[in-house]
This record gives structure tokens, sequence and C-alpha cells, in this order.
């Protein structure tokens, strides 16, 4: 029930024929198992009026393209600000194998499958921020000012501030704009020395071991 205000009804034609929250139940169900849609059991999941499974994606795939779910997303961060704790956050990103194909996949390297690359703002419990994901064959670095606009933008969606914000962040991250892009947010980039950047012991940035160690 926490998304279903955040659901637009349609300006144009019918409403939905079945009661929103079970819609949002039936394509929850599929994200969560991973079945295939053509193979979601919607006479389970609704009450007196059961839509096809085509009726559920068709609803899920409409809010996906609208950005209904972001507004959730940030809506919910917004009613629940005081819960996660923001004293230290975890950037990263996730790599993701898909021997399907699609719009963000492709090689890497020496590996043998395609996969996608996803980046995340994370505390110490709780996923704060997903990005759209990219191709495996670009790096941590990938337009990274670019993206971490997004991820600040979301936050400020949100009304979660960010100045003072301590990022923690592995040796993929560093790099003088990724550093130089925290800078007027009032960020502390906690992040990871990278030997092929220079020498670790000539280097003045800031880093702590400690709340490195504990990122999750």
């Amino acid at each position: 029930m926490e998304i279903v205000p955040y659901i637009p009804l349609p300006k144009r034609g019918f409403a939905p024929t079945a009661p929103l929250y079970e819609i949002i139940n039936a394509a929850i169900c599929k994200m969560k198992t991973g079945v295939q849609w053509e193979y979601l059991s919607p006479a389970s999941l609704f009450g007196e009026r059961v839509l096809s499974w085509q009726s559920v994606y068709h609803h899920y795939r409409k809010w996906c393209l609208d950005d209904t779910f972001l507004d959730c997303w940030t809506g919910i961060l917004h009613s629940y600000g005081d819960i996660p704790d923001f004293s230290s956050v975890d950037l990263d990103d996730s790599h993701t194998l898909d021997m399907h194909g699609g719009e963000a996949v492709d090689y890497q390297g020496g590996n043998k499958r395609r996969a996608t690359n996803a980046l995340y703002l994370t505390e110490r419990q709780l996923p704060l921020v997903m990005l759209e994901p990219v191709a495996e064959n670009h790096n941590d670095l990938f337009e990274i000012e670019v993206r971490f606009e997004v991820v600040a933008a979301t936050l400020e969606m949100a009304d979660i501030k960010m100045d003072g914000l301590f990022v923690n962040a592995d040796i993929g991250f560093d790099s003088r704009g990724f550093r130089t892009a925290c800078v007027p947010k009032e960020i502390n980039a906690d992040i990871c020395f990278n030997k092929h950047n220079g020498s670790i012991e000539n280097r003045d940035e800031y880093f702590d071991q400690d709340p490195y160690d504990e990122r999750y």
C-alpha cells in the first residue's frame, strides 16, 4: 500500500479494472521470483477481477517509462528519511551476467559472457539509489561525473542533503574527476588509493581505512 499513492490514474481511457495494489503485487511477484511474464499466475494474485499477465506487464512497463517508480522511491525515502544511517554510505558497481542480450549488455576484457553494469549508492543496510545499467565494456569511471549527478539529483528529490556525506568507494573510483565532482557538494570522498595512479606514499588525499573496511 506504500506504492499505491504514487501511481497516477490514466488521464484518458478507462481506469484499471482491478485494484492498483493487486496489479502492483503481481508485478512485485514477478520481480521477486524471476519467473517469466508468461508464466505469472494471475489467478492466485487477483481477487474478483483477474487480469492477464499481458495486462500486468502493460501497467508495469508504463510505470517504468513515465518515472512512476522513481517518484515512488524518492517519496518513500523522503517519508522515512530518519531511518537510513547517513553517517557513512557506500558507492559501488554491480556486474550482472546477461546471456540473452539487451540494451546495455556487452563484453569486458577476457570475460566469456556479456554483462551489464549498474551503479549503486547504499547505506549500511539499505540501497538508496540505483542508476540505469550501462554495458559491461565500460569501466567504473564511465561518465562518472554525469552519473554521480544523477545520484545526487535522486537524493535531492527525496530531500536528503549531501553536504557532509561520507562516501566510501573502492579503487575503481579513484580518479581526479570523481574527487573533484564531490568537492562542490561538500562530500567527504573516502576512496581507496589505486597504485596505478601514482605512489600511495606521495598522495595527500583523505582516506580512512576503518569505514572503508565496513562497506556494505
